[in-house]
């Protein structure tokens, strides 16, 4: 039986790379100057750590690590970011999640939707951080794979194991 698979993943090497980039360019750029302003990247938590001496400098900063995530084509929608918090004096720090896997909720809510297109066939199953999806025919899963690429959840999604 047809099948594939929809997952939500990052390319971690990507997200490293992004903020090695976004770091050196606080280093360069003269509106940064004197202000303390520095991205850290812990790959055990997955979290992006971002401190400076005001919040509009903060802000700058999310543009510049936004920009070259972009660039190195890490999605967005991966980025969850908490709120800003006050550090020691007057800087500021925030933290930016990466979300990974598709959670329940999300998978629920994109089962939903595969059976509001009426397709014959195609059935869902929720694998942990990912979804199984199986048909009777090929093209009803192209179709199904379309309708999920032009609705948009929230999170980026990739479509691997495209099985016939």
């Amino acid at each position: 039986m047809p099948s594939f698979d929809v997952v939500s993943e990052v390319d971690l090497q990507e997200v490293r790379n992004a903020v090695d980039q976004a770091s050196r360019e606080l280093t360069t750029r003269f509106d940064f100057k004197g202000t303390d302003s520095t991205v850290d990247f812990n790959e055990k938590t997955q979290v992006i750590q971002l401190a400076s001496g005001s919040e509009e400098r903060l802000k700058a900063i999310v543009v510049v690590l936004e920009e070259k995530c972009v660039r190195r084509k890490v999605s967005l929608k991966t980025l969850e970011y908490a709120k800003i918090e006050a550090a020691s004096g007057e800087s500021v720090r925030q933290q930016v999640k990466l979300t990974m896997g598709i959670s329940s909720e999300k998978a629920k809510e994109i089962g939903k939707f595969l059976k509001g297109l009426s397709l014959k066939g195609i059935n869902h199953q929720i694998q942990g951080d990912s979804m199984r999806i199986t048909g009777k025919k090929r093209d009803d899963l192209q179709a199904a794979i379309a309708a999920l690429k032009e609705n948009d959840f929230g999170i980026p999604l990739q479509f691997e194991n495209f099985r016939d």
